[in-house]
């Protein structure tokens, strides 16, 4: 077998008379090439993610997972010798099967089941906030306003509180800033604030504040050289798909922004599962879809392999399907027929074999078992083999909550994320403005001057008086406002543009 820092043992492959046929690996250096699982409910999807891990983890390499059922925890916790575990170790050969926990750190959006994870507004942007708010197009143009003009005046976004005073702001100037930023109406803001509201009943405020989280934290190596395991408590965030995986996709992007170009590393430097993969792409718009292929085609020369987890091979796109190079198939029902057509997709996908028909293996396949094709030699997919995953070392299922407080505790990020920092930002500087203004209104009331209004730098001089409107003013108002309108169809699509540059590496913390 060889040695840990060059291959991540996965299985043994079998012949069609059910005999060991040899040993499959993942190589290292070609960890960063991405990778799929996929399979059915309940044939070792998430047995598998967890090998994977324990792998990577063991030869150096951090790992970021979602725990959507709770069972992954028990990583952090030191396997059991269960009858079946033994067994399969028997049936691939694998001596010794030694028994062993991870380092794990919990993190947990709500800080339940592990430390608080927050980014800020302005990290996330405006296209990611509005897939998450699923937004309108003519949302997403004001949107894209709203964070031109916190730039712009120095108003800093850092949770949900400063982005409702921003909007508030503009629904109250309107009119005024249309001019300047293209055609704002009351009713999208209006509905953006709404749509604000329901994100912060399902807990999104949760996730918007700081201390926002440092991609150097996802990143340890523990004092014995194992990668750290970073898993996500996501039980109860799926409740919210939409947070879940705007989340992850947020999440990643820092990642492509981040980190710098390392080509390809003899291992990875993170290795990121995105488990019910599905979620990213349903109803996702073109353009997001086209970012999220761009970043995971670009990401691997930052050292960072992205795995998906999902299903069905059809919840991911081509374009992003092709560019994962790693593959385990677990088991898929054939019923349907799109479900038919999945296991004929999955089946295209691999190099055959010209010992079996892949596309009826894959509905033959018992718990536990997988067509695996790695990438081997200079890059290439090995022909697919139908194999036996091995067990893992850690425990298979949940930790009690004790223990997961323990390691909690333990942790080397305790203390630096649990408190929230709610520091200066959009809703005090705007609030005092706006107090200040109303003083200043009351002074000249008492004066018997006119009153003003209060502004932003760069709104225009309190001072200056509107022009007459005669019918040749209405007429340039209307000329205008047509030209606004124009502008507002294409204005989500140039700052679109710009945004996309920041989110893949522009917009720096």
């Amino acid at each position: 077998m060889p040695q840990q820092d060059e291959q991540i043992f996965v299985g043994a492959s079998r012949n069609p008379d059910d005999s060991i046929n040899k040993d499959e690996y993942l190589t290292l250096k070609f960890g960063n090439r991405h990778g799929l699982v996929t399979g059915a409910t309940g044939t070792g999807k998430t047995v598998t993610l967890q090998v994977l891990a324990e792998g990577f983890s063991k030869a150096g390499v951090p790992v970021f997972c979602a725990d959507i059922k709770g069972d992954l925890s028990g990583i952090a916790a030191k396997g059991e010798p269960k009858d079946f575990l033994l067994k399969r170790a028997e049936e691939i050969g694998l001596k010794p099967y030694e028994f062993e926990q991870f380092p794990v750190i919990f993190w947990d959006l709500y800080g339940e089941k592990g430390h608080r994870v927050r980014t800020t507004i302005a990290e996330m942007g405006p296209l990611l906030l509005a897939r998450l708010m699923n937004a309108s197009e003519a949302q997403e143009g004001v949107l894209n306003i709203a964070f031109k003009i916190a730039d712009d005046n120095g108003l800093a976004l850092l949770d949900l509180k400063d982005f409702q005073a921003l909007l508030n702001y503009m629904g109250d100037h309107a009119s005024e800033l249309s001019s300047q930023f293209g055609l704002i109406s009351k009713s999208s803001v209006g509905s953006i604030q709404r749509a604000l509201l329901v994100l912060e009943q399902q807990g999104a405020e949760n996730f918007f504040g700081e201390p926002a989280l440092k991609i150097s934290d996802i990143m340890r190596v523990s004092n014995d050289g194992y990668g750290q395991i970073s898993v996500l408590a996501a039980d109860k965030l799926m409740m919210n798909p939409r947070l879940y995986a705007t989340f992850l996709l947020w999440l990643l992007s820092e990642l492509f922004e981040e980190l710098p170009e390392v080509g390809d590393p003899e291992k990875p430097k993170l290795v990121f599962f995105f488990d019910e993969a599905h979620l990213l792409f349903n109803d996702a718009p073109k353009v997001l879809i086209e970012r999220v292929e761009q970043v995971v085609r670009l990401i691997r020369s930052k050292g960072v392999g992205v795995y998906f987890v999902t299903q069905n091979p059809l919840d991911v796109p081509e374009t992003v399907l092709a560019q994962l190079g790693n593959r385990v198939q677990h088991a898929l029902r054939a019923y349907s027929p799109r479900e038919q057509k999945a296991v004929q997709t999955a089946a295209e996908t691999f190099r055959p074999n010209p010992a079996f028909n892949c596309a009826e293996v894959i509905t033959t396949l018992g718990t536990g078992e997988a067509l695996v094709s790695m990438l081997e030699g200079k890059g290439a997919p090995s022909i697919v083999e139908r194999t036996l995953i091995r067990p893992p070392s850690g425990r298979i299922g949940p930790v009690t909550d004790t223990e997961r407080q323990a390691v909690i505790n333990d942790s080397p990020v305790a203390g630096l994320y649990d408190e929230t920092v709610d520091r200066e930002s959009a809703f005090e500087i705007l609030a005092a403005r706006a107090g200040k203004a109303a003083e200043q209104d009351a002074a000249k009331q008492d004066d018997g001057s006119a009153g003003g209004r209060w502004t932003l730098p760069g709104f225009g001089n309190d001072d200056d008086k509107p022009a007459s409107r005669g019918r040749s003013g209405y007429q340039r108002e209307t000329i205008l406002e047509a030209a606004m309108k124009s502008a507002a169809r294409t204005i989500a699509t140039q700052v679109g543009r710009a945004l996309v540059r920041g989110i893949l590496g522009s917009l720096k913390r």
